[in-house]
């Protein structure tokens, strides 16, 4: 199922060139950062891992996954536009952290990364005259996480739609003692890997025209 989010441009020469397949309004803001307009619109795919499934290829996975989804239901109308999509996930022991379903399976998160080094990786998806993809892998050190803080974390409201049960950009920074990567990998969109595949298409972010 595709959900728009943001309504297409009323004339085809006005509407973006570029399609954001995310429910996400930080991968959003991300693009809007670096000065990219975007159509958002989004697609559910099932996003469950598969029995043995390495975590690079999972999430490359599903970025494809979403992306295939949106422009198969968009049909001829993004034959001239380009299709973005991506998927985060946070991991630990080998093993992918979603996003937590209830307070205790927060708390559990937190406590395995507490005072420890995991890694988040995201996979990144264009589609537009090819099929491009790419990986950022970024390693994030957290500080010993009590369960008290643990529990008030979870009652702000923030970590209950993240990848792992925290948000680097929100109040879960104070948690993080380094970063090894990139940054905005972590919050949902790497903006390197995205602007290069953008490049790649025909769509440089810096451009001397």
């Amino acid at each position: 199922m595709v959900l728009e989010e943001t309504p297409p441009s009323a004339g085809c020469d006005d509407a973006p060139r570029l399609i954001l397949a995310s429910k996400s309004p930080r991968r959003r803001e991300l693009l809007r950062q670096i000065g990219l307009a975007a159509e958002v619109r989004s697609a559910d795919v099932d996003e469950s891992p598969a029995p043995g499934e390495v975590p690079a290829d999972y999430v490359l996975r599903i970025a494809l996954a979403k992306a295939r989804a949106l422009r198969a239901a968009l049909g001829t109308g993004a034959a001239a536009r380009l299709v973005l999509a991506a998927d985060t996930a946070v991991i630990c022991d080998d093993r992918i952290l979603g996003k937590p379903a209830d307070a205790a399976e927060a708390a559990r998160m937190l406590a395995l990364l507490s005072a420890r080094t995991h890694q988040v990786l995201t996979g990144v998806a264009l589609l537009g005259a090819a099929e491009r993809t790419a990986v950022s892998s970024t390693r994030v050190r957290l500080r010993a996480i009590s369960a008290a803080e643990a529990a008030a974390y979870w009652a702000s409201g923030e970590p209950q739609d993240k990848a792992g049960g925290y948000a680097l950009q929100g109040l879960g920074a104070v948690f993080v003692e380094r970063l090894e990567g990139s940054w905005s990998g972590v919050v949902g969109l790497p903006l390197l890997e995205t602007t290069q595949l953008l490049a790649a298409e025909g769509l440089p972010l810096l451009s001397a025209d």
